[in-house]
């Protein structure tokens, strides 16, 4: 029997790395129509333009920028779910130039999918049209169920992190669709984490000693799982791209409550050495990456910083101090160029399956770890 697609859960949070409104209040890429909003309908919406986005160097981009509407089709897309964060991934295909069809099952959904511009909205994902990809922007629970669902198709998924909350099966997702499903990674496409893997590869500050995550945070809006799951998949993809490979797991900690994990520590590798935190019980909200090397320290101090701190020793022993610039391109909108460019032939995006299958092994045994963990005494 096939299950309803489910939108995103109503609290769940939007990434830190969203795109900041407009100064006039509004969106300028959000468009407004009058289709039609009659419940069961097939609703669609008028044609997208193309908006132009300057790059991390001030130069136009090179793709979609170029793209003429008029002389070549739109790539056509479904996106399953369309919930608080999905509607932001509508509104980026759209400013791509895609001809988006939108499935969902809640009138919320309808009404962002429609407000936002989608082409036509579904209620399942069997009744969407003919599509070239698909982008899975459901809960957690629900991705290794609506990936399956798409798998007739025979198209290529991008999923949100994390592929699937269970080790067995991301790995057999992985073994199934080697080629053509590939994972939400955003912090990967981040200018300043770029930035922070050309450091590393570099060499400028002599071989990389280690790397530092702190992502922390007050509460989790995710009810179908613990915030572990939601957020070291962003961490263990930074891993990932300014490494070059996800070091061993070493030790692990946790700190655990009625629904799952609200922090967990851990320590992975040795040359290099990571060391992750991330976390639902602070107050303070804080996300930095932090590079340790031998001649010196690259920090992105948060996620939308356009520029990296860098400290140096010089010649007599003192910090020498460094302000690089970045840039300040949103990552998701250039993860989401990066599928809609391989759909027309472009190199895949980062995250492959196996990739994804990797973190989510990685997490499931750093929680075996952290369980594993000696337990404080209660009288």
């Amino acid at each position: 029997m096939l299950v309803p697609v489910l939108e995103n859960h109503p609290h769940r949070t939007v990434s830190h790395h969203r795109r900041k409104p407009a100064r006039s209040g509004r969106d300028p890429i959000l468009p407004r129509n009058g289709a039609s909003r009659k419940p069961g309908a097939v609703h669609t919406a008028g044609p997208c333009l193309v908006r132009r986005q300057a790059d991390a160097t001030g130069g136009a981009r090179r793709a979609f920028d170029r793209l003429d509407v008029l002389m070549k089709p739109k790539p056509t897309l479904a996106l399953i779910g369309c919930g608080r964060w999905g509607v932001h991934i509508l509104r980026d295909l759209i400013a791509l130039g895609c001809e988006v069809h939108v499935a969902a099952d809640s009138w919320a959904s309808r009404e962002r999918a429609i407000t936002g511009g989608a082409t036509s909205f579904r209620d399942r994902v069997e009744d969407l049209p003919a599509v070239g990809g698909a982008v899975v922007a459901v809960p957690t629970v629900l991705h290794t169920e609506i990936i399956r669902r798409l798998m007739p198709r025979h198209i290529p998924i991008f999923v949100e992190k994390p592929m699937a909350p269970d080790a067995k099966e991301a790995k057999q997702l992985a073994a199934e669709l080697p080629d053509r499903l590939f994972v939400m990674d955003k912090w990967r496409y981040h200018p300043g984490i770029e930035a922070l893997r050309d450091i590393a590869r570099s060499g400028e500050l002599g071989p990389v000693i280690g790397l530092s995550t702190w992502r922390l945070d007050w509460g989790s809006p995710h009810a179908d799982v613990d915030a572990v799951w939601i957020l070291a998949p962003h961490d263990l993809a930074i891993a990932l791209e300014i490494l070059g490979h996800i070091p061993e797991p070493r030790a692990a900690v946790a700190e655990p409550g009625t629904n799952g994990l609200r922090s967990l520590s851990a320590i992975l590798g040795s040359v290099p050495w990571f060391r992750m935190e991330v976390s639902e019980l602070y107050a303070r909200k804080r996300r930095e990456i932090r590079l340790h090397l031998r001649d010196g320290t690259a920090v992105l101090g948060d996620g939308y910083d356009d520029h990296l701190d860098i400290t140096r020793r010089g010649l007599d022993g003192t910090p020498l101090f460094e302000k690089r610039r970045v840039g300040g391109s949103m990552p998701l909108f250039r993860e989401l160029e990066a599928f809609v460019l391989h759909l027309t032939g472009g190199p895949a995006p980062k995250s492959s399956a196996a990739e994804g299958a990797d973190i989510v092994d990685v997490i499931a045994r750093l929680r075996a770890m952290a369980d594993a963990a000696p337990k404080p005494d209660h009288p």
